[in-house]
């Protein structure tokens, strides 16, 4: 794959890869529909299109948006592009994956930058401004058992993102872990993090984990015919209730 960034478009790291690996494995349906948001330089988006999916991607940052569109093309596959806030720009379309390396770096403070590189690693003073959003907002854009993708660092808690898709009616679970020592930005805020409880008083590693979650599949609808006797009427024998039947 052939990634070029515009200057302040963060390059993918570790975790970006690490996410893509994973994107590859899912089993997904033919023309598949894939939506990648804070698609950053646009590796997850470009990674699904190879899978050919039907991709749209989300950023927040202009340059981010020029970026992935660049790099869509670097590596010949199409992929629909939009400037904006997460789910914003996708109204209320449905998807058959949904995958993200949102910004998760606890920062200084809780709102998140408006301008400069910061905005693809500062997340608010739990590094979970972005993640909380996802989780909450997810579920109502997955088609029937569509998967969503989500990378994050241990330092923010893999399983709240977990409890969080899981009380939104998703099955949630942490697929991959990759352990290593801080990256610099974390090193450079490890006292502070030590003060909110977010890292243990002289540690310097984190795990780098990927959380998949999945939305049931549609329950088949039984047929009208089997609740019927031969002429049409219900059997005389015949259970009525048909409370149960999908609507």
């Amino acid at each position: 794959m052939r990634i070029a960034t515009l200057p302040g478009v963060f390059h993918p790291h570790s975790d970006s890869w690490l996410l893509a690996q994973e994107l590859r494995s899912q089993i997904l349906p033919p023309g598949a529909r894939a939506l990648d948001l804070c698609t950053g330089s646009g590796v997850l988006a470009i990674s699904a299109a190879q899978r050919h999916c039907d991709v749209t991607a989300v950023d927040r940052s202009r340059r981010a948006v020029w970026t992935t569109r660049i790099n869509a093309r670097l590596n010949g596959v199409r992929i629909e592009v939009r400037h904006g806030d997460l789910f914003g720009p996708v109204g209320d379309r449905r998807f058959d994956l949904i995958v993200s390396n949102p910004p998760y770096v606890p920062a200084q403070d809780e709102a998140l930058p408006d301008r400069g590189p910061q905005r693809a690693w500062d997340a608010g003073l739990d590094g979970r401004v972005v993640l909380d959003r996802i989780c909450d907002e997810a579920p109502a854009h997955l088609r029937p058992g569509g998967i969503v993708l989500l990378t994050h660092s241990s330092v923010c808690d893999e399983q709240r993102t977990v409890d969080a898709l899981r009380a939104a009616g998703l099955e949630a679970e942490v697929v991959r872990r990759m352990r290593g020592p801080l990256g610099p930005l974390l090193v450079q805020r490890a006292p502070l993090l030590e003060q909110r409880g977010l890292l243990a008083p002289g540690r310097r590693e984190e795990d780098i984990v990927i959380v998949r979650a999945q939305a049931a599949q549609r329950t088949a609808r039984r047929p009208a015919a089997a609740l019927l006797g031969p002429g049409g009427p219900a059997d005389p024998g015949a259970r009525t209730d048909v409370s149960g039947v999908e609507a």
